[in-house]
This record gives structure tokens, sequence and C-alpha cells, in this order.
């Protein structure tokens, strides 16, 4: 691959985990808390969201297609970097190494959701409160799907933070320092938003 693909693959591969891929992930997250209010709450937020005009181009075109690309050059990008915190242990090459490991993690509890809930779907099963109750009642999934939230809400709040970087929007040392407390916010908010959902499966 040439230098010059590789640059145009990288941008796109970083507009689309802001663009669609981290604004699905935000909305998902919303439309999950919406269990804190009762399973008739979330199943009615769910339906409407299952019952969008177009909803299977928006699901592959908007999100399925996005999310491939950004995964699999992701994991590309994590196997080919150069990571070096033991040499240079700072705190910007810590978040670099940990948004390799997150996506990483990312590709195998994605996949395992869309089984659980897309595919189950198409099988018939019906994707609802009880359905994820069901799930998040063994502890060891409950555990997973934990994990898996605050690794989507930690790779999409540091990846906020690169794209800016690496789309040159903020270049000064100042901006940057900025933009780290900001994805740090929304890294704990998203992640509250998150976990709640979860334990209203459960609780």
């Amino acid at each position: 691959m040439s230098r010059e693909s590789d640059f145009y693959l990288r941008r796109l591969h970083s507009l689309l985990g802001i663009i669609p891929v981290g604004l699905f992930v935000a909305q998902h997250l919303v439309i999950n808390h919406f269990a804190t209010r009762g399973a008739e709450a979330f199943n009615n937020a769910s339906s409407f969201m299952g019952n969008l005009p177009f909803v299977l181009f928006l699901e592959w075109f908007v999100i399925y297609i996005p999310l491939m690309f950004h995964a699999f050059y992701g994991v590309y990008i994590a196997f080919t970097a150069k990571n070096n915190v033991q040499r240079y242990g700072t705190f910007r090459n810590w978040m670099f190494l940990l948004q390799r490991v997150t996506g990483v993690f990312l590709v195998v509890f994605i996949a395992w959701h869309i089984y659980e809930t897309r595919i189950q779907k198409a099988l018939g099963a019906e994707v609802n409160f009880d359905m994820m109750a069901e799930i998040l009642s063994n502890p060891f999934m409950l555990a997973f799907y934990m994990a898996g939230v605050i690794a989507a809400t930690f790779h999409l709040a540091n990846g906020v933070w690169s794209f800016l970087v690496s789309w040159g929007i903020t270049q000064s040392p100042r901006s940057q320092a900025i933009v780290t407390y900001i994805s740090m916010a929304i890294f704990l908010v998203l992640s509250v938003i998150g976990v709640q959902a979860l334990l209203a499966f459960v609780l």
C-alpha cells in the first residue's frame, strides 16, 4: 500500500469513526437508557428506531458498512502500529495504546452483540427488554457488556481527540489540552449513560 493511499484511508477511517459510527454509538446508548424508565419505555424507543423509514438502507449504509470498514481497517492499524509506552510512558502514548486495545476488543464485542440481537431478530426473535434482561442475567455477560460499553465510550471519546488533531482542527498545545478535557467529559457522561442502561435490565 502506497503512503498516499494509506494517508487517505486513515483519514476516511478517522472520519467514519465520528460520522456516522460515533454518532450511532451515542444514539444507541441514549436509546438503551430508556430502560431506566421501565420495559415499556425501552420497548417503545427500540420499536421506534426499528420502524424508521428505509430502516434497512439506514442500517447497512449508515451503520454496518461504515462500521465494518472502521473496524477492519482499525485492526490493521492496531497490529501495524509501533507502541512505545515502555520507553516513553507519556499520557498520549498510553491513550494511543488504549485506543488500539479497545478497538480490537470492540471488534469481538460488537460481533457478539450483533449475533445476540440483530441476527437473532432475523431468525425470528424479538429484540426487546426481556431479551436483554435474559442476556444480562448471566453475571459473565453483564461484566462483558459493561466492559464493551466502557471500551466503546473510551474509544469514541479518545477518537474525537485524535480526529480533531489528525484533521488539523486542533493544532496548538492549548487547544489539544482543552479537547483532552472535553473528551474525558464525553467518556464519563456516555459511560454513566451506558452502565445505567445495563443495570436497568437486571435491577
